[in-house]
């Protein structure tokens, strides 16, 4: 059983050398300013989920629903 699991870690490794290998596009001032962007806006909306969640009083619920569609909408734009 053990066997299995130590392939499979090697498929991994091997994969992961190959993606970490593979040439990159530079991309530009403006490419990397949306990329981070985006990944703020993505990381702020998983917060926000995580304390819906989480959330017990209904005007916080409220609240953390309609950032959640804003933070939606502006990802749909970007």
């Amino acid at each position: 059983m053990a066997r299995g699991f130590e392939s499979k870690d090697v498929e991994f490794q091997q994969a992961e050398a190959e993606r970490r290998s593979a040439p990159h596009r530079v991309l530009t001032a403006e490419e990397r300013d949306a990329l981070a962007k985006r990944r703020t806006i993505e990381l702020a909306l998983a917060r926000a989920k995580a304390d819906l969640a989480a959330a017990r009083n209904d005007a916080h619920r409220q609240m953390l629903t309609e950032a959640i569609a804003a933070l939606q909408k502006q990802l749909d734009g970007a």
